[in-house]
């Protein structure tokens, strides 16, 4: 059995908080320096120079990349041997947004009531996805994650009949429809199958592969690349002015459904696709 304090928890947390918001991930970095050098409108070109400056001050000033700090949101995988000591494992990991935000000078974003409002002052609590898994270890990928990006999720209980050409058109007109609004060039996360809720979180959790990775399975990689040409194709380029250069990345993720069910998902990231990883 293995013990890890609630504390050292809440202080990795915290740290990676910071961190996420200040420093682009180097596949990610990569991914929009690629971008700028592909982009062929004048415009386009421009606003990936600006977001390619942007990202190098964030990081030599430690300063964040948007002044949407974003929800937290936590994809956390505990080995069944170990034991979390001193603390709960969810008060741990709230403890340390409050201190990551507080300390790093971050926007507090969250409402405690969705209707009548209320800021909780302290960006808490983080919505946190775990899962129970053999071994000793944890590990945490911690994601902020903004609201202009998340407004242009998407999901659709499509008929099973709908099927590959029915999957390529949710995600090309959700991409054409959303616009400049997630701030492109995007990151597009797939999910499909399962049920419903099962199905954005697949969505949310395809945007953690890294840029540039293939899917495991020759289907999935196939159709992801032929997803990222058509999105690219649909001209919205960078900050929507019109370009080439729309998505970096389209990842999916997949579960079996029920033979009745075509569940489909699409969330997006915005150029400053934020996230960080630990393992504890």
């Amino acid at each position: 059995m293995k013990e890890i304090e609630a504390g050292r928890i809440a202080e990795v947390v915290g740290k990676l908080c910071q961190e996420a918001n200040f420093e682009l991930e180097d596949d990610v970095q990569e991914g929009l320096e690629k971008m700028f050098e592909e982009e062929e409108s004048p415009a386009g070109k421009e606003v990936m120079r600006q977001i390619l400056e942007n990202s190098r001050i964030a990081r030599t000033e430690k300063l964040p990349l948007c002044q949407d700090t974003g929800y937290l949101v936590v994809f956390a995988e505990l080995g069944q041997d170990v034991h979390i000591t001193g603390g709960g494992f969810e008060d741990a990991i709230n403890e340390g947004v409050r201190n990551g935000y507080a300390d790093g000078y971050l926007r507090k974003s969250i409402l405690a009531d969705p209707v009548r409002g209320g800021n909780t002052k302290d960006n808490t609590p983080a919505v946190i996805h775990l899962r129970l898994v053999p071994g000793d270890k944890l590990k945490l990928y911690i994601v902020p994650k903004g609201g202009g990006s998340e407004n242009m999720s998407r999901i659709a209980m499509m008929k099973p009949a709908d099927g590959v050409e029915g999957i390529k058109d949710f995600v090309v007109n959700g991409v054409r429809e959303a616009s400049g609004n997630p701030c492109p060039p995007i990151m597009v996360g797939v999910g499909i199958g399962g049920t419903f809720e099962m199905c954005a979180q697949l969505a949310k959790k395809a945007l953690l592969r890294p840029v540039g990775s293939t899917h495991e399975d020759p289907f999935y990689d196939k159709l992801e690349k032929e997803l990222l040409e058509l999105v690219n194709r649909t001209g919205v380029g960078p900050a929507g002015l019109g370009g080439r250069c729309t998505a970096f990345a389209v990842h999916i993720e997949t579960a079996p459904r029920h033979i009745a069910s075509f569940p489909v998902a699409m969330n997006i990231n915005c150029h400053s696709a934020r996230h960080k990883y630990v393992e504890l």
